[in-house]
């Protein structure tokens, strides 16, 4: 009998939005475009539109006010028609919970009673939050525990920029009307790396970044955001021409034979259609390198011989190789590499010329860390013979 293989992906465009209708429009997450025509469509006069779209951008999203009855620069008629027919809504805050070392998890509710997760990790120089960008997903890594919860919808880009905002809430860093600007950026950096793969939600992510990068309001630069991707080779140059964020590739292995069990994607777009198309990524995106995570997994990908051939791999890319101890999850196929191997992993890459950070695991006790994001209505009760026989192992 042969060993079944892992699925490529879902076909995303089968999957049900399954958002409620009718109600009144959330403005999070519109672009300034979008702001605009809805605006006028509730009766703003066009010549003012441009005017209001300023004004209420900088309410929501430079002072984080979720009332229009504060917006104290519009006449009380207009914040009325507003109240009439927007909200200004987030995902709502099911669960918060704060790791030893400081790092905050959220378990978000959005529309449909979906739930997902983000992450807040403090540094001593940054503050950086990862944010998801689909309900479960679309991949089956068959390392990654997300990647064991089926695909049940993309976020929207309100949703999406919803979870900055919750961050900033909990994390009480909206500045007050009339007082002087803290400089301190708690939340100086968001990395596309929670559940989902982002390049199977292009629009809102694109939508949501500019919203996010826009200078009047949360005011992100795209050099402060990064974007994970397992490797959607058709999205990556749209990605470099309308996002322009900073990209990071699921690597993970140095063989299609093993890429293939780790990231299934691979089947489709194998290691060399990827690192060709990755080529001309710095110079259309102005980005200064791209990252390769590749997560340390004993036995299968952390030997000399897959160091040495992924330097080849990558030879000619501006790169950073980010090492990632494997972060165990109940029924995980796999073990985390030994830490004298993942340090001789890094030794080698490192005299090859390139930085090879190992990444320290955060946010371990409350399951934040990398690949163990998963919305706890969701979480599998499977064996690890049965998520080693979905794997293909």
């Amino acid at each position: 009998m042969t060993k079944p293989e892992a699925p490529i992906t879902q076909d995303v465009l089968t999957i049900p939005r399954k958002l409620p209708e009718g109600g009144k429009r959330n403005l999070v997450g519109l672009t300034r475009e979008e702001l605009r025509a809805a605006l006028i469509e509730a009766g703003t006069p066009e010549r003012q539109a441009k005017m209001r779209v300023g004004q209420i951008w900088q309410w929501i999203y430079h002072f984080g006010i979720r009332d229009f009855a504060e917006m104290t620069n519009l006449a009380k008629d207009y914040r009325a028609l507003l109240a009439e027919n927007f909200e200004i809504a987030v995902p709502e805050v099911v669960t918060r919970q704060v790791s030893l070392d400081g790092t905050r998890k959220y378990l978000l509710r959005i529309a449909g009673g979906h739930e997902v997760e983000a992450v807040y990790i403090p540094e001593e120089n940054r503050g950086t939050l990862c944010i998801s960008s689909q309900v479960g997903c679309t991949l089956t890594c068959s390392f990654c525990h997300t990647g064991t919860q089926k695909l049940v919808r993309n976020l929207t880009a309100g949703e999406i920029v919803g979870q900055v905002m919750v961050a900033r809430d909990d994390l009480g860093e909206w500045p007050k009307p009339g007082e002087p600007k803290d400089e301190t950026r708690l939340v100086s950096n968001v990395v596309l790396m929670g559940m989902g793969e982002p390049l199977y939600n292009f629009d809102n992510v694109r939508d949501a970044m500019a919203v996010v990068m826009d200078g009047e309001g949360l005011s992100l630069s795209r050099r402060r955001i990064t974007l994970s991707t397992s490797g959607v080779v058709p999205e990556i140059a749209k990605t470099a021409e309308e996002i322009g964020c900073l990209l990071a590739i699921s690597f993970h292995a140095t063989t299609d034979a093993v890429r293939d069990k780790l990231v299934p994607i691979n089947k489709r777009w194998n290691i060399e259609t990827l690192l060709n198309t990755l080529r001309d990524y710095p110079r259309l995106s102005n980005s200064e390198r791209i990252t390769f995570e590749y997560v340390m997994l004993k036995g299968v990908n952390d030997s000399d011989e897959d160091a040495r051939r992924l330097v080849k791999l990558i030879s000619g890319i501006p790169a950073k190789i980010n090492l990632i101890p494997f972060n165990e999850w109940p029924g995980a196929p796999y073990q985390r590499s030994d830490w004298e191997r993942i340090e001789a992993f890094a030794d080698i890459i490192y005299k090859a010329g390139y930085a090879s950070p190992i990444r320290t695991p955060r946010g371990e006790d409350i399951m934040a860390a990398c690949g163990q994001l998963k919305s706890a209505t969701e979480r599998a009760r499977k064996s690890r013979a049965e998520i080693a026989s979905e794997a293909g192992l």
